[in-house]
Parts: C-alpha cells; structure tokens; sequence
C-alpha cells in the first residue's frame, strides 16, 4: 500500500540556478543528479530530517515556472527560519503573520514559483 509522498516536482527554467537556489539558500542536499534525457537532468533534492524530497524538472508540458505551489514547507519557527532564509538573500512577498492555525510566509524561488512556509 501507499506509504507516504517520496518527491514533490518543481518547475523550473535553470536547473544549474535553481540547483544552487535550493542548495546553497534553503539548504537542500543533492540526493541525485543524473542525465535524464536531451533537455535536462534528473535533480532530486533531499530536504534535512524529512522523508519527502524535492526534484527539479524543465517541462514544456505541466505546471510552468513562476506560479503559486500547490505544497507548503513545514517549519519548526516560520519567523525565525524566514529571519534566516532572507539573511541568505531568499526574497518574500509576505511577511510571517501569525494566525489562530499557526504561523506562515510566502516566499519566491530562483524561478519565480512562490511557496508557504508555516509552522503550527
């Protein structure tokens, strides 16, 4: 049976910019970076302590680059990993606010795509 999520796929226009974004600002390690095919590399990104990881992939087809996320990262402390993430140089367009559900920002990739950081 099904027993978790083992990626989520990001769309991406530079896998050399984005594979530096989500290593060197987020701190991501590179799990594989393989050949993929004629156009792009297979880039699968492992996220510290997490089960799930990420893979950034170039498509022509699908979800583009530079649009909202439909997935959220899970934070320990929302504020204080974004005090980090901008210290790094990570651009948010909103500002953790605190809500009764918990904490959360958004926050903009290399390529645009936008993501909620939350913690409860």
């Amino acid at each position: 049976m099904i027993r978790g999520v083992k990626f989520v796929s990001i769309p991406v226009v530079d896998q050399d910019r984005a594979l530096a974004f989500y290593t060197e600002k987020l701190g991501f390690r590179v799990a594989t970076d393989q050949p993929f095919d004629g156009k792009q590399r297979w880039i699968e990104l492992a996220i510290p302590g997490a089960d799930t990881g990420v893979v950034l992939f170039r498509t022509e087809e699908g979800p583009q680059p530079g649009g909202f996320m439909n997935m959220s990262f899970w934070t320990e402390d929302a504020s204080a990993t974004a005090k980090t993430l901008k210290e790094r140089g990570v651009e948010f367009i909103a500002e953790p606010k605190k809500e009764k559900w918990g904490t959360s920002a958004i926050f903009r990739d290399s390529e645009g795509n936008r993501f909620v950081l939350s913690s409860r």
